[in-house]
Parts: C-alpha cells; sequence; structure tokens
C-alpha cells in the first residue's frame, strides 16, 4: 500500500519516519495525531520482530512436538507480517525469511511426526538455533525426508516476494524481456507448488539465486538480469 511514512505530530510538532519506527504513535509524546509531510510511497515491509530465544529456552523442559509447534507459531506470525517494498525501495529476499519460512514448515512436519529420526532432529533443531540469525543449513545437511519441506518453503517464498516485486513494478515501465523473466519466475514456483517440494535442495538454491539476480537485474544490473534469465532457463524440476 501507499503510504506517508514522513509523519508530523500535530500535538508536539516532532517529526519521524513510520518506515523506521513501524508505529504511527509520535516517540515524543505519545500521540497518534500525526500528518504526513512527503508525498504517499508504496510500503509493505513492516517492522517486525522475529526473536526464537523463548523457543529455545525452553529444549530442555518440552518435548520437540511442543518445541516445533511454538516454532511454528513464531515463525507464521513473522512471515505473514513481512514485505518487501520499503518506501519505495525493493529488498531483497533475505535469508531471515527464507530461513523462517523453512522452519515454519520443517516444524510442522516435526510437531506431526511420532517419530523422528536422529538427522531430522538435528535439522529442526539447528534451524530453530539459527534460523532468527538469518542463518540457513546448507543444502547438503538437508535430510531426503525434508527436502520437500525446503523447496516448498521456498517457493513460497519466492512467491510472495514477486508479489511485491510486481506491486513495487507498478510505477515503472518494465521491458517485454523483464515481464518475461518475471513470468518464468512464476512458472517455476508453480510448477515445484504442483510438485509439493519435493525437488532436489540444490534446484530449490538455484531458484533463489535467479531471484536474487532477477531483482538486481531490475534495478537495473544488466549483468545480473543475464544471469537471471540465463539460470531461469536452465532451472528444471521434477520428481526423483
Amino acid at each position: 500500500m501507499k503510504i506517508r511514512g514522513e509523519r508530523e505530530c500535530t500535538e508536539c510538532g516532532t517529526r519521524w519516519s513510520y518506515y523506521e519506527t513501524g508505529s504511527v504513535g509520535c516517540p515524543a509524546c505519545g500521540s497518534l495525531q500525526s500528518v504526513g509531510v512527503d508525498e504517499r510511497t508504496e510500503h509493505t515491509d513492516m517492522q517486525v520482530a522475529f526473536d526464537l530465544t523463548p523457543v529455545r529456552n525452553a529444549v530442555d523442559e518440552v518435548e520437540s512436538d511442543d518445541l516445533a509447534e511454538r516454532a511454528r507459531d513464531r515463525c507464521r506470525d513473522y512471515v505473514r507480517r513481512r514485505g518487501f517494498v520499503n518506501a519505495g525501495t525493493l529488498r531483497e529476499l533475505d535469508d531471515t525469511y527464507l530461513a523462517a519460512t523453512e522452519l515454519l514448515h520443517v516444524a510442522d512436519i516435526v510437531a506431526r511426526e511420532i517419530h523422528l529420526d536422529e538427522r531430522e532432529e538435528l535439522y529442526f533443531l539447528a534451524l530453530l538455533r539459527d534460523a532468527d540469525q538469518g542463518e540457513r543449513p546448507p543444502v547438503a545437511d538437508v535430510p531426503t525426508s525434508l527436502r520437500a519441506a525446503r523447496g516448498l518453503a521456498y517457493a513460497n517464498a519466492v512467491r510472495e516476494y514477486r508479489r511485491d516485486i510486481r506491486t513495487w513494478a507498478e510505477d515503472r515501465e518494465l521491458t517485454t524481456s523483464q515481464r518475461g523473466a518475471l513470468e518464468t519466475l512464476g512458472e517455476h514456483v508453480t510448477r515445484i507448488r504442483m510438485l509439493d517440494g519435493d525437488i532436489e535442495p540444490q534446484a530449490a538454491e538455484q531458484l533463489i539465486t535467479a531471484t536474487r539476480d532477477l531483482t538486481n537485474g531490475l534495478r537495473g544490473d544488466e549483468m545480473a538480469f543475464s544471469q537471471a534469465q540465463e539460470r531461469l532457463t536452465s532451472l528444471e524440476f521434477g520428481e526423483t
């Protein structure tokens, strides 16, 4: 949505940026009465904290399914409120969002699974340990039984990110090639979702790389755009 992010309090005259604070309340006096002093700008990136510390602190106190439910709830709230356009600027598809999305899907499996093998449990705990720090387990560590969770998580993340790209691009003139690349990205997302995410982890990672190259390309980096086109063309998904 488009908002006037630079605010001025009508009570005390303090000016602040909603883009930075994420609050309509005046930081000086707390008043909710303010006016916008800038032009309306596209903004979907809400200020939202992502902290898994309370969940991690319960590792030795509760069973894995209970732990997973707590992690899932925090990830769901974070992912639901996140966006990628900040004051008219398109942000990166960042690792914290990807890790949170993957933990959301993995935790859902863990919460429903009666028996976890050691590798599955260690992978879940690795995500829980590092997701809010923007760190993701490497491709080689993904258990076969959880690869669909990563594939579907990344497809969903790219789907939401692509939606914000289209919002950001509404006030811009994309070239035919750029619009084509964006459509191809959407087709890949649809294909992965039809496979319920059951693709090789390396392919899921290539989807993210292609998306990031495309982002830089849409910002004007011609080399990155060419790389994005090549990656999108070479991406293949299928059941194995």
